[in-house]
């Protein structure tokens, strides 16, 4: 199988915790399977992964996707409000923000 280059934004966390490396790689498409992946390390009792630390990075992960959508508002100039989908905000500099 061949790899492409698609464009697609791919997402690495990481965490170290004593001899144990943790690290997850994932994009937009597959993160609600990376989410309930840090649950099944954290239900593992073979591992050292907690369900503290599934907590914290399923954070970060959020954290990521949200700072991704800011980005794609800046770079777009609009936002849809996620509650009403007619309604739209512009963040255009030169009117300001509707």
């Amino acid at each position: 199988m061949e790899a492409g280059v698609t464009g697609e934004e791919i997402n690495v966390l990481a965490m170290i915790k004593g001899e144990e490396r943790y690290i997850f790689v994932y994009n937009d498409q597959n993160r609600v399977e990376m989410l309930r992946t840090l649950g099944r390390y954290a239900a593992d009792p073979e591992l050292s992964f907690t369900w503290f630390d599934a907590a914290v990075m399923s954070k970060k992960v959020r954290e990521m996707a949200y700072h991704q959508q800011l980005a794609q508002v800046h770079s777009s100039g609009s936002f849809v409000n996620p509650s009403s989908s007619h309604r739209r905000f512009s963040f255009d500099d030169q009117e300001g923000l509707v």
